[in-house]
């Protein structure tokens, strides 16, 4: 394995990181349109808490989905194609979302947007869940052919016990996430409202944190493999997950918030070092894809190092730059 084949495995566990710390509250907040707001000036400070920026956090899906196809093609073709119509409910979450505040901004009637206003609620519960789901079946290992190419799977390999627990397990999380952004972001009922619920939903978190680590040490290799690194990743998630907790008692939102955030990321780290120095797991060992079979050329990799060297910068730059002009509260309007 080349310098470059594993920098790029990095970056695609960054980026990976990077969407589900900033998408996670979008979705969060979609779903807390119909569960927390009461009424449509209320739905209005929700949505327009994540206005300004919920397309842009889309775009670290948009960079990792690219990133994996240039430098793991034969990861891409294999995840993509096996994977095709989880995948595709996730694409119709992100299509439902998108188009649901346009069409909510333009409704004619209370009846519309309540439409539109469900539409985005489930548009924001699809693409965590699947994600979740993917991600778990991708660790537990899937029947691969000799050529490496195409998965054999059934309908049991991608609907379990493990993977439902996933799918419910970042579905949770990433409301979570939306919640402490609101606590964030907004003032009056809505905020107080997140909070109380907040509280509410730690105790469920913790345990299905639990049957997530039990499952793991159970349907994956990664205690087998790695151990120490894989025991003090899911320490560090819960530890983050305590100190979510202990910021929506004490009333410190920006210590929740980021904490929630680094749960996505502890839970993305924990997969992508399990999967080291693979990128898919077979149910038969000798099946699995390894970073350097899956691997673009050298040349390939090279070019796509330095123009993302040349152009992240600006990227990070611009993203930051956004989310300090719009760094204020969010009140009702009047």
């Amino acid at each position: 394995m080349s310098t470059l084949e594993l920098l790029w495995f990095i970056i695609i566990g960054v980026l990976f990181s990077g969407f589900f710390f900033l998408e996670g509250f979008d979705f969060g907040v979609g779903m807390a349109v119909k569960l927390i707001a009461r009424n449509k000036r209320e739905r209005d400070q929700v949505i327009e808490s994540i206005g300004p920026v919920w397309d842009g956090n889309e775009v670290w899906l948009i960079t990792a989905g690219g990133a994996m196809f240039a430098s793991f093609p034969h990861w891409y073709a294999t995840l993509f194609s096996g994977f095709y119509i989880m995948l595709l409910m996730v694409l119709v979450g992100l299509i439902l979302r998108g188009v649901s505040f346009e069409f909510r901004a333009h409704a004619k009637n209370a009846r519309e947007r309540n439409i539109w206003e469900w539409t985005m609620f489930v548009g924001s519960i699809l693409p965590p869940f699947f994600f979740g789901m993917i991600f778990i079946d991708v660790i537990q290992g899937m029947p691969i052919a000799e050529n490496k190419n195409i998965l054999t799977a059934g309908f049991g390999d991608y609907v379990n016990l493990f993977s439902i627990v996933g799918g419910v397990a970042v579905t949770l999380i990433c409301f979570l996430h939306g919640l402490n952004y609101l606590r964030l972001k907004t003032a009056g009922n809505v905020r107080e409202r997140s909070q109380a619920l907040a509280k509410k939903l730690y105790p469920v978190l913790f345990a299905g944190l639990i049957v997530f680590a039990i499952l793991a040490f159970i349907k994956t290799d990664f205690f087998e493999l790695r151990f120490v690194s894989s025991l003090i990743i899911l320490i560090l998630i819960v530890a983050f997950a305590g100190l979510s907790a202990y910021g929506a008692y004490k009333d410190k939102e920006l210590l929740s918030f980021l904490a929630t955030g680094l749960v996505l990321v502890g839970i993305v780290v924990f997969i992508f070092n399990g999967l080291f120095p693979r990128v898919m797991i077979a149910n038969d060992a000798s099946m699995s894809i390894l970073i350097e079979q899956a691997a673009n050329s050298p040349y390939t990799l090279k070019t796509m190092t330095i123009v993302t060297i040349c152009i992240l910068p600006f990227v990070l730059a611009y993203q930051g730059w956004s989310y300090y002009v719009f760094s204020k509260r969010i009140h009702v309007s009047r």
